[in-house]
C-alpha cells in the first residue's frame, strides 16, 4: 500500500496555506536535501552540489492520502489544489 501522495509545486507555500485554511493538513517530509543535513556535513558536499535534490526539497509536498479518507475528503483535498494552483 502507498503511504505518501507526493506532489511537485514552485508554489508550495501558497498550496500550504490554502490546505491548511481549508482543515486539510499536509507535510513536507524531506525539507532538507541528504547531503545539507548536519548528519552529512564531514562529506564536504555544499549547496549546489545536487541541484535536483535541492529543488526537490523545495518544491515537494505530501498531500493525505490512504484507506481513512471519505470520497468527500479526497474531493475536498482535489479542489484546494486545482483552486490554488489553477492558472499557475
Amino acid at each position: 500500500m502507498w503511504h505518501l501522495y507526493v506532489v511537485r509545486t514552485p508554489r508550495r507555500a501558497e498550496l500550504v496555506k490554502a490546505l491548511e485554511t481549508a482543515g486539510i493538513g499536509a507535510l513536507i517530509h524531506y525539507p532538507i536535501p541528504p547531503h545539507l543535513q548536519e548528519a552529512y556535513a564531514d562529506l564536504g558536499q555544499p549547496k549546489g552540489t545536487f541541484p535536483l535534490s535541492e529543488t526537490l526539497a523545495e518544491t515537494v509536498l505530501s498531500l493525505p492520502m490512504g484507506p481513512h479518507l471519505t470520497p468527500e475528503t479526497v474531493d475536498q483535498v482535489a479542489a484546494v489544489v486545482r483552486r490554488t494552483l489553477a492558472g499557475g
